[in-house]
C-alpha cells in the first residue's frame, strides 16, 4: 500500500489525488496534517546524522514536515520535476531562487509582462543588493537575446501573463537561456501543471503561487520551486532552511486537498472562460479581449502548443475617449456585478474582478505599465465555476445591453 507511485505511468487526474502520499503506521486514507515544530531522535548520534543532512528524516518543520513533504512530491509530480521546495507564498518562491541563485553583479532578463509584485521585486528591492533586471518584451526573441550579458544567470517568464495573457515560447526562450549558460525560471500559476507543464520544453525551474489556482477555493497561502535535485537541494533547501520562507503543515495539507481537484477544475475554467471571452468579444463596449484560447489572441497558436486549455482569465479593454473616461468604465463595470468578487486574488472556484492598474499593479510606474500594456481601461477576471449565464448577465449590469 505504501509503495510509491511511478508518475511516468499515471494520468495527471491519477497523480492529483494519489501522488506522495505517506501512511503512517495507523493507515490513515486521508494525509495527515502533522502541527508540530520539531522532531524526537531515538538518540544524540541520531539528532546528529539528522541535522547534519547526512540521515533521511524530518528535523524541524521550518524546513522539514511530513506533510510539507507529501505537497512537494504530489506537485513534482504533476510538473514532471525531480524535486520541489514549498515556499510560504508565490512571491516567497520567487524570493527565494533569485536569492538562492545570484549574487550582486549578477544579471537578470525578465518579461515585462508580469505580475505587479514581480516586477517591483526585479526592478526596485533587487537592484539594492546589486542584482540587476532587464525586461523585454515577451514574444520578442530577439530582444531576449540581445539582452543577455555575460553576467545573466536567469531568464524568467510568465506565460500566459498577468493580467494580459501574453503567451511566450517556452522552448525558444529556453534555448536563449542555455546558450548564454543562464537558467530560465517559468511562473506557471496561470496554467497550473494541469493544463501546462514548462520543464517539457527546457524550463529548468519552475515557480507557482499555490495560493491560487493549487488551493481553488481562495483560502491558504502557500508556494514552491520545482526543478532538478540537484538545484532544488543544493540551492534553494539551504536557503529556506536558513532564511525561512516555509509553509505551514496546515497550509500544505489544504494544497494537497486543492490538487485533488485541480485537472478537473482546471478543465471547467477554461471552458467557462472561453465562452466568456467569446461573449466579451462581441459587446459593443469592450475594444479587445485577451484569452488564449481565442483565435484572435496574437499567441494564439503558440498557446495551443503548449497548453492544453485556455485557462481561467480573461481580460479586457473598454473603450474610451480619455484614460479617465476609461477608468471610469472600468469601475462602473466592476462595481455593477453582484456575483464576481471584488478582489486582487485569482484561481478561485468563485469568480473575480479587478481593475489592474489601481490594483495588482498600482505600485508599477506609468511607463512601466504602459509597455506593459495595462491601461485605465483594463478589467482582469479570473473565472470560476459558476454559470457562465450568471456571469454574463452579472456582466451586462455594468456594460449595458
Amino acid at each position: 500500500m505504501n509503495e510509491p507511485l511511478n508518475p511516468e505511468s499515471l494520468g495527471i487526474d491519477t497523480l492529483g489525488v494519489r501522488a506522495g502520499t505517506l501512511r503512517s503506521e495507523f493507515m490513515e486514507h486521508s494525509e495527515a496534517i502533522y502541527l508540530t515544530s520539531s522532531f524526537c531522535f531515538n538518540s544524540a548520534a541520531e539528532a546528529a546524522e539528522r541535522f547534519a543532512n547526512s540521515e533521511e528524516g524530518f528535523t524541524y518543520s521550518r524546513f522539514t514536515n511530513p506533510t510539507v513533504s507529501m505537497f512537494q512530491s504530489r506537485l513534482a509530480a504533476l510538473e514532471g520535476a525531480q524535486a520541489c521546495m514549498a515556499t510560504a507564498s508565490g512571491m516567497s518562491a520567487i524570493l527565494s531562487v533569485v536569492l538562492s541563485s545570484m549574487q550582486a553583479g549578477d544579471h537578470l532578463v525578465s518579461s515585462r509582462a508580469i505580475f505587479g509584485s514581480t516586477m517591483t521585486l526585479f526592478g526596485n528591492i533587487f537592484s539594492k543588493f546589486g542584482v540587476e533586471t532587464t525586461f523585454v518584451d515577451p514574444s520578442d526573441l530577439n530582444a531576449w537575446r540581445a539582452a543577455v550579458r555575460p553576467n545573466t544567470k536567469l531568464l524568467f517568464l510568465e506565460t500566459p501573463s498577468n493580467p494580459l495573457t501574453e503567451v511566450a515560447d517556452i522552448a525558444a526562450v529556453a534555448d536563449i537561456a542555455h546558450d548564454a549558460g543562464a537558467l530560465l525560471v517559468v511562473d506557471n500559476c496561470f496554467c497550473s501543471p494541469a493544463l501546462q507543464q514548462p520543464m517539457k520544453f527546457g524550463a529548468d525551474i519552475v515557480v507557482h503561487s499555490a495560493t491560487k489556482h493549487i488551493d481553488g477555493q481562495g483560502r491558504v497561502l502557500g508556494g514552491a520551486v520545482l526543478g532538478s535535485h540537484d538545484f532544488i537541494m543544493g540551492k534553494v533547501f539551504p536557503f529556506v532552511r536558513t532564511a525561512g520562507p516555509t509553509l505551514s503543515a496546515f497550509n500544505a495539507w489544504v494544497l494537497l486537498k486543492g490538487m485533488e481537484t485541480l485537472a478537473i477544475r482546471m478543465e471547467r475554467h477554461s471552458a467557462s472562460a472561453l465562452a466568456l471571452a467569446q461573449f466579451l468579444e462581441s459587446h459593443p463596449a469592450v475594444a479587445r479581449v485577451f484569452h488564449p484560447a481565442l483565435k484572435s489572441h496574437p499567441q494564439h497558436e503558440i498557446a495551443m502548443r503548449q497548453q492544453s486549455g485556455g485557462g481561467a482569465i480573461v481580460s479586457f479593454e473598454l473603450k474610451g475617449a480619455t484614460p479617465e473616461q476609461q477608468r471610469a468604465n472600468a469601475w462602473r463595470v466592476i462595481d455593477n456585478t453582484r456575483l464576481c468578487s471584488i478582489t486582487g486574488n485569482l484561481g478561485d472556484t468563485r469568480t473575480t474582478i479587478t481593475h489592474p492598474y489601481t490594483t495588482t499593479h498600482a505600485r508599477v510606474s506609468p511607463e512601466a505599465k504602459a509597455a506593459a500594456g495595462v491601461g485605465e481601461g483594463l478589467i482582469r477576471l479570473a473565472v470560476g465555476l459558476e454559470s457562465v449565464d450568471d456571469l454574463k448577465a452579472d456582466l451586462l449590469r455594468g456594460l449595458g445591453d
